[in-house]
Order: structure tokens, then C-alpha cells, then sequence
């Protein structure tokens, strides 16, 4: 009998948990911006996908991690704006065009990889980001493993949650992103300029997408490898809307499928010769899906999601 609550207690469940959440944090952060402007960003598996790829071939280069991490934020960015010019100005289909940035951003990483190493049947490792060991806090009971011997990716994910909540909640910029996801027509009566605030959102929310694909190959892993992204940019939509657009709701629910994914594998190591191990891969996403319809039916989504706005219409 496997004693699940015994699990749930161990330092190194929480401590896997935050590191498994790690990427989702910067990708739901990055959906969130995108939302809150009245954008839905489909994009965000490709983009995921580029900042990997992007991250770990600028480091494999030579330009250090952190050139590796300003690299994977500029790419993101690259098709970020792309999305915003198509989805903004020119009022095309958000669903269309994130599909569309998803497999262009796929396929420009995969054709960057395949180009720059045509004769290499395995991927370059790289020296990624190492646990930071701070000294007497990476000492303390359960907190010490679980949050002061992450590496610096997961101290920024953590760090980022907080600036997008106090420039959401707190600052004048924060209310008029929020106002154009609401309410176009009266950030414009008030001049500003709606079609700046949402490309400005969705360019550094396709960023911070793009770290947390960069996470994967300079932190969780060392190398690029086609699939590794697997699914995590839907998943971060959905938790965009277990989150209600808040931030620190978007915190809890990254760390909650870090904490399914988590535990699916201990299970799988304890029982998989029992129970085939598809079921364990595919639990945390059924527990993802029951979270997301409860929470989902109360949700207060912005507005003006999915409405093109076009200046002088009303």
C-alpha cells in the first residue's frame, strides 16, 4: 500500500514540484499579459519551443547562460510581435494566428537546429544553471531544499510573479492594460494608444513564454531535443483560466500540476509494473481539466478577449 500522504510530506516531492512548475509559471505569466489586453496568444507552444532552442544554441555559441536567457526573451518577443501586428492593426483571426505562430516558430526552430548540426545524431551538451547553494537558508528543514537549492531560472519565475502582479494591480500601466482588455473604447477616448498597449503586452508576455522553454534546456536539462516542450504551452492556457487572470492564482496553479506531475512519477516508480504507465502520464492533465471546469464557470475573463478593435469604430 503506497502511503500517498507520506509523499505529499518529503522535501524533495515540493522541491521536483517547484522545478516542474518552473516553466509553467513564466508561460502562464506570459498568456496572462497577452489576455489581459484582450489577446489570446495560441502561439505560446512554438514560442516555448524557440526560446528552448534559441536559449541553448546561444549558450552553445558562447554567449554565456545569461546571453542565452536575454536570447530566448528576444525571440519570444521576435514572434510575439509578429502575433500582435497580425491579431491588432489588422484584426486577423487570434485563433488562426497563434496556431499559425506555433508551427512557423516550430519549424524555424527545428530547421535552425538541423542546419546548424546536420551530421550531429545527438545534441551538444551545454553547462546549464546549477542549484544555487545559499548559504544557512539552503540549510533549513523542508524550506531549504524546496525553495533556497533552486537554480537562478526559478528564483526569477518567482520574481516575475511579483512584478506582474504589483505592474497589474499597482501602477498606472497595469490599469490600462487591464482597461484595454475591458474596454478599448475608453483608454482611446482617454489618448492612449490601444493598439501600443496590446502589441507592448503580447511582445513581453511572448517573452517571458519564451524563458520558460529557455528553463527546460538551460536549467532543467542540457541540451535541445525535439519534443521536449510537450505540451506545456496548452497546459499554461488552461491555467490562465484556473487563475481567473491573476497572478498569484496563476502561481498556485503552475505549482499544482508541478505537484500532479510530480507525484504521477513517484507513483509510476511504485506501482508501474501494475498499472500501465499511461495512465501516470496522462493523470496530471485529467486533474488539470477537473480543476480548470470547476474553477472555470466563475471565471471574469477580460471583455474584450478575441475582439479586434479598430480606431474611429465603435
Amino acid at each position: 500500500m503506497i502511503d500517498i500522504l507520506q509523499i505529499l510530506l518529503t522535501e524533495n516531492f515540493w522541491a521536483a514540484s517547484l522545478r516542474i512548475a518552473t516553466p509553467l509559471i513564466f508561460g502562464v505569466l506570459g498568456a496572462l499579459l497577452c489576455e489581459k489586453a484582450g489577446v489570446l496568444n495560441l502561439g505560446i507552444e512554438g514560442i516555448f519551443v524557440a526560446g528552448a532552442m534559441a536559449g541553448w544554441m546561444a549558450v552553445w555559441l558562447g554567449f554565456g547562460l545569461w546571453g542565452g536567457v536575454l536570447v530566448a526573451a528576444l525571440t519570444g518577443g521576435f514572434f510575439g510581435l509578429i502575433h500582435g501586428i497580425l491579431t491588432v492593426p489588422l484584426g486577423l483571426s487570434q485563433h488562426v494566428s497563434g496556431l499559425g505562430i506555433t508551427l512557423f516558430a516550430t519549424s524555424v526552430s527545428y530547421f535552425t537546429y538541423r542546419t546548424a548540426l546536420p551530421t550531429v545524431s545527438s545534441p551538444p551538451r551545454i553547462e546549464p544553471f546549477r542549484a544555487l547553494d545559499i548559504p544557512i537558508l539552503s540549510d533549513l528543514p523542508f524550506f531549504g531544499p524546496v525553495l533556497f537549492q533552486q537554480t537562478a531560472l526559478t528564483w526569477l519565475a518567482l520574481f516575475m510573479v511579483v512584478c506582474v502582479w504589483y505592474v497589474v494591480n499597482k501602477t498606472a500601466l497595469g490599469s490600462a492594460i487591464q482597461a484595454v482588455g475591458d474596454n478599448p473604447d475608453s483608454v482611446d477616448a482617454q489618448g492612449l494608444s490601444v493598439y501600443g498597449l496590446r502589441i507592448g503586452s503580447i511582445i513581453f508576455g511572448s517573452a517571458l513564454m519564451a524563458l520558460g522553454g529557455a528553463f527546460l534546456t538551460m536549467s532543467a536539462f542540457d541540451a535541445f531535443f525535439f519534443g521536449m516542450v510537450n505540451g506545456r504551452g496548452w497546459i499554461c492556457i488552461a491555467l490562465v483560466i484556473f487563475a481567473s487572470w491573476r497572478p498569484g492564482k496563476a502561481l498556485i496553479g503552475a505549482l499544482l500540476f508541478g505537484a500532479f506531475d510530480s507525484l504521477q512519477v513517484r507513483l509510476q516508480t511504485e506501482v508501474g509494473a501494475l498499472v500501465p504507465g499511461q495512465v501516470f502520464l496522462m493523470a496530471p492533465y485529467v486533474l488539470s481539466i477537473i480543476a480548470l471546469v470547476i474553477v472555470a464557470r466563475k471565471a471574469d475573463y477580460p471583455r474584450a478577449l478575441l475582439k479586434p478593435w479598430f480606431k474611429g469604430q465603435r
